[in-house]
């Protein structure tokens, strides 16, 4: 497990510590990079016990992220950050490699 440039705002770390938190045995969110969606890729969230083999891990504040080798490749250089407005709550990705993004706010294009 190494570092990457992967980061996650204050807002996001503190959601995802409060989430793991109340969910027993889950210790991580995983994050990963599909392919389909709106716009060619999509991100797609989980709670999971702990890191696979190959696993990037990123900490912040009590909160820990896993990605994993592949879809670090579509995520490298992006903030994980927590919206709370008007439409809902939502985990958004700030993605420097997406040319586009869909209005879901989960789905985007290299």
């Amino acid at each position: 497990m190494t570092e990457t440039n992967v980061t996650l705002s204050d807002a996001a770390a503190k959601r995802i510590a409060a989430i793991v938190g109340a969910e027993a045995g889950k210790r991580a969110l995983r994050v990963a990079v599909e392919g389909g969606g709106c716009s060619g890729f999509s991100y797609k969230f989980d709670l999971v016990e702990g890191p696979e083999d190959d696993d990037i891990v990123v900490e912040r504040d009590n909160a820990t992220v896993l990605i994993d080798q592949l879809s670090l490749v579509y995520m490298a250089g992006s903030e994980i950050d927590f919206v709370d407005n008007l439409l809902g709550q939502s985990f958004q990705i700030k993605n420097p490699n997406a040319v586009a993004s869909c209005g879901c706010g989960t789905s985007f294009s290299i």
